[in-house]
């Protein structure tokens, strides 16, 4: 679903381009070209508001916040990335590396979990290596996509299950943003000693505070202080089983304050100065994730 929606906003978006371009080029180029600047840079105008609110609502936190130089850059890569991710990967290669389930491979595998309104695609980078080295793994696609974070655990649970088969090995989760909730409320109910870690990337495991804008099912479930994050807390036994990564941001542009997407005992991990999608395509960041495999 999120494939095909992205894919129409791109269309939508090409097409509205070359109308612009082919009635404005021969009558006045100069607002051809203002046009066309508009239509690129329409995202970064609004990421760059997203930047300011984490800088100013992240001040008084206690795990600090980023300068104004980093969270400049920052959002100069994340509107680079989020144009990659959104217009191409998820839109158009989401089925371009399909799950690997080689049976006696002997090696830990992984189960994939990506954020709100995206899809399978946003980890394509992390499935080629993966698939290099032999591992297997499953990325799912959490739907509906706008429904509750609970009704992801059936689709969560059944990827486990499939993984363990495959390698007789319990396997680690690795999540971006939402997907990192949909393993904690999968975590309420199952046997922690099914998966091996769980490692989340720009989790809001206390909320964020962009929720409050949030209409749908999921999106209200992340507000800050939230009848669902309460619950979440108040079932959190589970959580304390597993061992967790947690990679947060001091410039996240989309779970903040920076605290909000860490989680009391687990390993913290800071990625300076990375927007909320950028963290997940930071090459170190991959390959110290994949080195926990091993352990």
């Amino acid at each position: 679903m999120v494939a095909r929606l992205q894919q129409c906003i791109v269309s939508v978006w090409l097409l509205a381009a070359v109308v612009w371009t082919g009635y404005w080029w021969p009558r006045a180029p100069g607002v051809a070209l203002v046009g066309l600047l508009t239509l690129s840079l329409a995202h970064a105008a609004f990421l760059a508001l997203e930047f300011i609110a984490s800088y100013q609502v992240s001040r008084r936190d206690p795990f600090g916040r980023a300068t104004a130089l980093q969270c400049a850059r920052a959002w100069a890569a994340e509107s680079r990335t989020a144009l990659r991710v959104f217009c191409w990967q998820q839109p158009f290669r989401s089925r371009a590396v399909p799950d690997h389930l080689p049976v006696g491979s002997g090696r830990r595998g992984v189960v994939f979990l990506h954020g709100f309104l995206c899809n399978r695609g946003f980890w394509n980078p992390w499935l080629r290596e993966l698939r290099a080295r032999g591992h297997a793994f499953m990325a799912v696609d959490l739907e509906p996509v706008l429904g509750s974070i609970d009704h992801y655990v059936t689709t969560l649970d059944e990827a486990i299950s499939r993984v363990t088969a495959a390698t007789g090995r319990s396997p680690v989760l690795i999540c971006h943003s939402m997907g990192g909730l949909a393993a904690r409320a999968w975590l309420r109910s199952a046997d922690a000693g099914r998966v091996h870690r769980i490692v989340t990337i720009g989790t809001p495991h206390r909320g964020t505070w962009l929720a409050r804008f949030g209409r749908t099912v999921n999106g209200r479930q992340m507000r800050i202080d939230g009848d669902w994050m309460r619950q979440m807390e108040s079932a959190c036994s589970n959580a304390r089983e597993v061992p967790f990564t947690c990679w947060y941001s001091n410039c996240d542009n989309i779970v903040f304050p920076t605290s909000s997407a860490t989680l009391p005992g687990a390993d913290n991990r800071l990625a300076p100065g990375r927007g909320h999608v950028e963290m997940a395509f930071v090459t170190s960041l991959r390959k110290q994730t994949l080195a926990l495999l091993d352990e």
